[in-house]
């Protein structure tokens, strides 16, 4: 039997069983209970009891709905959910509101149409770096199979080779967030307020590299400074010289660096100066914050923990994010690393579109 069909079935049933208990002598109050015990999810509500209670009450006899003109009574038919699925289908962003008017159909009943008949809810639109071309799908699929062959290849244990670095700003003054100002109230106690305020223009440009182990190097930017070619390769070479003084292993064995495409990691002299070290580059896909781990990990918790604060000058900021970078301890890096990997296969599931984390 069909479910709409099936449906209006349960409810003549309830109606009579109404009926019987009114000429019984109970009340409606009396007979929600019964109904919710024996149908539960399916029993009629609260006003749908008592205005039939009074029907019956009133010597009503029949079950079924009055006729009327315009809009039938029973309105959740197949054809019903067909016409609203096509209208849905050339239109997403068509409200309830909307779909009532076209349709002729009652708001209420569309949208118990459309979360029963068609599983269907609106959500708003993710903000994601960019629209991504299929090309640009297919590479970072093409990336992430490969780390995932290597790693099955060769365990996790090659990770423990890769130098991950990227630039960020931060601010003197970063407004906090809608989760950081939430504070108990007392019940009916009135909505605390928040002025709307902006970000700070005093900032510092922060370059940071992280291991598995945790922090390797980081420097500001000094003021008036880009961080182009020129630069990168003297950050690149101050990198260089750390790793031989607190990773020696890694320096003997050889590790590997992973950044993203920026102009300037990418130029020619970067690439030259890398080989020239024998410093492998581990391949990163374009528009993909997402598969870059100081951008989906360390950044994140680095900023959230300055928002709020007002520091006043660029070096105590400086100064309070460099003991904040030395604070993450090395099971959050270790997290970091296991989220990258988990990454990589949740891109290759989803064919190459973003993260639903990030």
């Amino acid at each position: 039997m069909p479910f709409v069909l099936k449906m209006l079935n349960v409810i003549q049933e309830q109606r009579c069983v109404i009926k019987f208990f009114v000429n019984y002598g109970e009340k409606p109050t009396e007979i929600i209970p019964k109904l919710k015990k024996v149908y539960k999810e399916q029993a009629l509500n609260r006003s749908a009891v008592f205005k039939w209670a009074g029907r019956f009450k009133d010597g009503r006899a029949s079950i079924e709905d009055d006729e009327r003109e315009g809009r039938p009574c029973s309105t959740r038919t197949r054809s019903n959910i067909d016409r609203l699925r096509t209208t849905i289908q050339k239109d997403r962003r068509l409200g309830v509101r909307m779909l009532e008017e076209q349709l002729n159909i009652n708001r209420e009943t569309i949208r118990q149409m459309l979360h029963d008949e068609l599983g269907l809810r609106k959500v708003c639109a993710k903000m994601v770096p960019k629209v991504l071309s299929l090309q640009q799908k297919e590479m970072r699929m093409s990336i992430c199979q490969d780390f995932l062959d290597r790693t099955a290849a060769e365990g996790t244990e090659w990770m423990n080779n890769i130098i991950t670095g990227d630039e960020s700003w931060v601010f003197e003054y970063d407004p906090e967030t809608k989760k950081q100002s939430m504070q108990w109230v007392e019940k009916g106690g009135s909505r605390p307020k928040k002025a709307r305020m902006s970000k700070s223009k005093i900032k510092s440009l922060l370059i940071a590299f992280y291991d598995s182990k945790g922090l390797v190097h980081h420097e500001f930017v000094p003021q008036g400074q880009t961080v182009n070619a020129k630069f990168y390769l003297e950050v690149l070479e101050r990198l260089r010289k750390r790793v031989v003084r607190i990773r020696p292993e890694l320096a003997r064995n050889g590790w590997i660096l992973h950044h993203d495409n920026a102009p300037a990691h990418s130029s020619l002299a970067v690439r030259h100066y890398l080989n020239e070290k024998n410093i492998t580059v581990l391949p990163h896909p374009p528009y993909s914050p997402d598969l870059a781990p100081l951008d989906f990990y360390f950044f994140p918790k680095i900023k959230i923990e300055l928002k709020g604060h007002r520091y006043g000058t660029i070096e105590k900021v400086q100064k309070v994010t460099t003991a904040v970078l030395k604070q993450i301890t090395s099971e959050g890096v270790q997290g970091c690393f296991q989220a990258w990997r988990n990454r990589w296969q949740r891109v290759v599931d989803l064919e190459g579109e973003y993260c639903e984390e990030y």
